[in-house]
């Protein structure tokens, strides 16, 4: 398999662990037992770290795609791709002052957690798009 389909499919179960830890992390908040979302907050935290490294790795293996949007414009490129890029951006660098802040409760993780969610929608949106060249580098 590729070296970018391999990163792609990281990027897709990463992906999940980050997305059902958050829930599970704000779920987990309306109730009492502190532990628990300790624990969520734990995975979320670890599984950002990740998709922020295997993230990085999936923007270098798509380089071309951004230089020729920085050169050119957006033109004809995807535009939910940049929305996701930018949402991607302002998520993680929401989630980056969590780590330098209480966040718990606090103003900026509300708005961690609903730019979480449409990032998960967006995301959603472009994996399903791009599902059908994914499943076919498996069977290659």
């Amino acid at each position: 398999m590729k070296k970018i389909f391999v990163i792609d499919w990281w990027l897709v179960v990463i992906f999940a662990f980050v997305a059902i830890s958050g829930f599970g992390m704000h779920i987990s908040g309306h109730r009492s037992i502190h532990e628990v979302w300790h624990n969520w907050a734990v995975v979320h935290t670890l599984s950002s770290v990740a998709f922020i490294v295997v993230g990085v790795l999936h923007i270098q293996t798509h380089w071309t795609w951004y230089k020729s949007l920085i050169k050119k414009g957006i033109g004809n490129k995807s535009r939910v791709t940049v929305i996701l890029s930018v949402i991607y951006l302002i998520a993680t660098i929401t989630g980056l002052i969590l780590l330098a802040v209480h966040g718990a409760n606090s103003e900026i993780g509300l708005w961690h957690y609903r730019i979480g969610i449409v990032l998960t929608i967006i995301g959603l949106g472009h994996l399903l798009k791009r599902f059908k060249i994914l499943r076919k580098s498996i069977e290659k």
